[in-house]
């Protein structure tokens, strides 16, 4: 059987076209400027100042550590997050225009479930499509943060139905947004319009006992109807925080002050949470936060969603006090798995999963920190001197393969540039994608990493040498020079990949950026060392400068410390150092 021919031509076409992709991938991202981290660029600065009794140093320490995951929550944000004094804690974000991130600090993510009792405003009904049950048992609630319906079905009963025609539990009246006119004995004279006569719950003047949410939502009573009816949103922009007890019911509004709610005490806490994470739901092109509840939860969402299906009642998802969703149901819901949508983007998805899967703040903050711009670390004559030092360091490099491999030392220089356009290329690609902040510690990952690249060039080089000294043709010798190499060079960066996991695993803050840029630049070199350098090397290996073992090919006889009437250099076709 022939064996397979190579074509490093074909080899190389295809890894440059692969380079293409990636500068065109960065390209549709707008920029072509990495993002520099706090040392370099300079970014926002953030002091929270915690407020109220019982502040300790224990709970100071877990809100810094649930800050820096939020912050750091892809690995290579590179956010600095510090406890000064006893009281404040500071955070430093690069970049000056971080807002997303900013929010997703600040926000101290009390998550609760409750049931809707009343809601008025823009939209009294369900502000989504009814939560339904997927093939995977997801719930898919499609609620908008702005409160905008986006459901696209049959809309399901509202509670301004009359009580005849509403299914079980949801008879209550329904006042909406007019101003009550409630008599000195507090009972409201507000009455529903939607039949001459209204059927009134008995019991209204006292309602259902808070303590069994379920039919406190389907009637709530005189006391809570009135004090709906009399509650005003507050003002756009208002960021008051909400007192939100979860033994008690409350009465607030959505994220942008347009719709008011009655709500019944907490259901679900988000203690309960078992994760949160965004993405783009199959068959969908819009963003989502998908939760997942675990140990009691599971069983009270089943509840719920078995009581409340296809009869207009709502549930509402309130974080921080906000109403955030307050979509039906249209199935029973037996795993404890939601889905969040609504007028979501990539940012505003990810920093409200990353909020609620790190967890609430163990004390509270001025709802007013301090903001501010700050500069870069490190001068700017710093900063340029270590450039220059990592230039002449390369040009070093470069000038001595040139003399010791002659030749051959033009395949390193262009490897090394090839692979530092790919480094480039990837590092605008993780900025966009992931929010990779390039600091110094992750510039000196990146050059440490040069080093693993020549040493390859050096092991691969040195074992066609080695065949040629054996009496091998060059072009022989590249081929089992390169067996030989291939298995030398993956194991070194083995070696160096895992040390770059540990590392990036058990560092923290600008040391995972090291460790991550080392590790990335180390899998560069694999593949610049595979589909670059091996088929450059097979290539010159058939032109006769190289392979005939011209005096500046760098594989002479001379070069290779052999005589020119060697067994071997006749052998490998050498000519005795001439041309």
């Amino acid at each position: 059987m022939a064996k397979k021919t190579s074509r490093p031509g074909r080899t190389l076409i295809t890894f440059f076209l692969v380079v293409g992709v990636l500068y065109g991938l960065a390209a549709l991202g707008g920029t072509f400027k990495p993002k520099l981290g706090l040392d370099l660029e300079g970014g926002t600065r953030i002091t929270l100042q915690a407020v109220g009794n019982g502040v300790t140093k224990t709970k100071m320490d877990q809100a810094r550590s649930i800050i820096d995951q939020r912050a750091n929550g892809t690995g290579v944000t590179e956010a600095n997050v510090t406890v000064q004094g006893s009281r404040n804690i500071v955070v430093e974000i690069p970049g000056k225009n971080s807002g997303s991130l900013v929010d997703s600090v600040k926000r101290t993510a009390q998550l609760r479930f409750r049931l809707v009792a009343q809601c008025g405003g823009q939209s009294c009904a369900g502000d989504g499509s009814p939560v339904a049950p997927t093939p995977s048992a997801t719930a898919t609630p499609t609620a908008t943060p702005t409160g905008k319906s986006t459901a696209k079905s049959t809309p399901t009963a509202t509670p301004t139905t009359s009580a005849t025609s509403t299914p079980k539990p949801r008879p209550a009246p329904k006042l909406a947004d007019a101003t009550p006119t409630a008599t000195p004995t507090g009972t409201s004279t507000a009455k529903p319009t939607a039949t001459p006569t209204p059927t009134t719950p008995a019991g209204v003047d006292k309602g259902a006992s808070i303590n069994d949410p379920i039919k406190w939502a389907a009637d709530p009573g005189t006391e809570w109807l009135t004090k709906f009816a009399a509650f005003k949103c507050p003002k756009n922009g208002d960021t008051t925080p909400v007192a939100d007890n979860p033994d008690q019911p409350l009465i607030t509004c959505d994220p942008t002050n347009k719709v008011k709610y009655l709500l019944s005490k907490a259901v679900i806490e988000g203690t309960s949470l078992k994760s949160a994470s965004a993405g783009i739901p199959q068959n969908q092109a819009v963003w989502a936060v998908n939760l997942a509840l675990k140990g009691k939860a599971v069983g009270v969402f089943a509840n719920i969603s078995r009581t409340l299906i296809n009869n207009g009642g709502q549930f509402a998802i309130v974080l921080d006090g906000k109403v955030l969703s307050n979509p039906g149901f249209n199935g029973v819901i037996t795993d404890g798995s939601a889905q969040i949508t609504g007028s979501f983007n990539e940012k505003t998805a990810s920093s409200l999963a990353n909020s609620l899967k790190y967890g609430a703040l163990p004390i509270r903050f001025d709802s007013h920190p301090q903001v501010e711009i700050i500069g870069p670390s490190l001068a700017g004559d710093q900063l340029s001197a270590g450039i220059l030092a990592g230039i002449i360091g390369l040009a070093i490099v470069m000038i001595y393969c040139l003399l010791y491999y002659r030749g051959l030392g033009l395949v390193v220089i262009s490897s090394l540039i090839v692979a530092a356009g790919v480094t480039y290329a990837l590092v605008l690609l993780l900025a966009k994608a992931a929010g990779f902040t390039l600091t110094l510690p992750g510039i000196a990952g990146l050059i440490v990493a040069v080093g693993i690249t020549a040493d390859s060039f050096i092991v691969y080089f040195e074992r066609i040498r080695d065949e040629m000294r054996a009496g091998k043709s060059m072009r022989v010798a590249v081929e089992s020079g390169w067996v030989r190499a291939r298995n030398t060079c993956l194991a070194a960066d083995a070696v160096s990949l895992i040390a770059a996991v540990v590392l990036y695993i058990f560092a923290i803050g600008v040391v995972r950026g090291f460790a991550f840029a080392l590790g990335l630049s180390t899998l560069i070199d694999l593949a610049v060392f595979f589909w670059f350098t091996k088929p450059s090397v097979t290539l010159l290996a058939r032109r006769p400068f190289f392979n005939s073992g011209h005096r500046f090919s760098g594989l002479s006889a001379e070069t290779l410390g052999i005589d020119g009437d060697h067994p071997a250099a006749v052998q490998a076709g050498l000519v005795g150092g001439k041309a």
